[in-house]
């Protein structure tokens, strides 16, 4: 998988694919990131991104003509499955539609600023607009960084233990079970006897069990 992101701050999110499981994905050969700086796109000795909006409402606006170029010029090089654009008003993020895009091969993620882009963009170049929560981030680059990593860990591959990616939270709708490791009992509290039984089927059963009692006590918009 190949995603490119474009940013008017590629600092701020350079460094996030580095180190970990993005680091580990690239040197798999199983993903590519590649971070566009938008002011390369600019066509004058200011690099200029942004300009007033028409209508006198506060704040800036993402200018239509880098985006494009930027835009046009990766799919010169190849086809892109989405174009997407970080936005609070987009469609929320879920597991089910990281599932769908890490089936993909070539991705664009575009980071809004500002007070947002030239709505042109949005009805000409964008495929699909994404929203990682009910709130306002000061641009879309933290928003790419998590759609990009909770796309590619799920890559076959991408992690070692790939049943432990199928178990995480929100797979199956629900959240996942609670998790316990070495020593078996620490200042009196004590893991759960039925986990350490040995009895694969009953700890199964048991995991199910304690997932829809934790979503229903905290996720109960999952059940429904």
């Amino acid at each position: 998988m190949r995603i490119d992101i474009i940013t008017v701050l590629p600092e701020m999110i350079q460094g996030f694919f580095e180190h970990s499981i993005m680091s580990r994905a690239q040197k798999k050969g199983l993903a590519e990131f590649h971070i566009h700086n938008l002011r390369d796109y600019t066509q004058d000795k200011h690099r200029r991104v942004d300009d007033y909006p028409f209508g006198g409402c506060a704040g800036m606006v993402m200018k239509i003509e880098p985006i494009d170029r930027c835009i046009s010029m990766l799919k010169e090089e190849r086809s892109y499955d989405e174009v997407i654009f970080t936005s609070p008003d987009g469609e929320p993020f879920t597991q089910p539609m990281a599932n769908s895009l890490s089936l993909y091969e070539n991705l664009i993620i575009l980071c809004g600023h500002f007070k947002g882009i030239d709505f042109r963009i949005r009805e000409h170049l964008i495929t699909k607009e994404i929203s990682i929560g009910d709130y306002v981030l000061t641009g879309g680059e933290l928003a790419a960084a998590v759609i990009a990593d909770a796309v590619v860990r799920i890559i076959p591959g991408v992690i070692s233990d790939e049943q432990s990616a199928l178990s995480d939270s929100f797979q199956d709708n629900l959240l996942a079970p609670p998790v316990y490791t070495r020593p078996a009992e620490y200042k009196g509290w004590r893991v759960p006897d039925i986990l350490l039984s040995g009895h694969e089927a009953k700890i199964k059963e048991w995991e199910l069990q304690q997932s829809i009692e934790r979503t229903q006590k905290l996720r109960p918009d999952l059940l429904r």
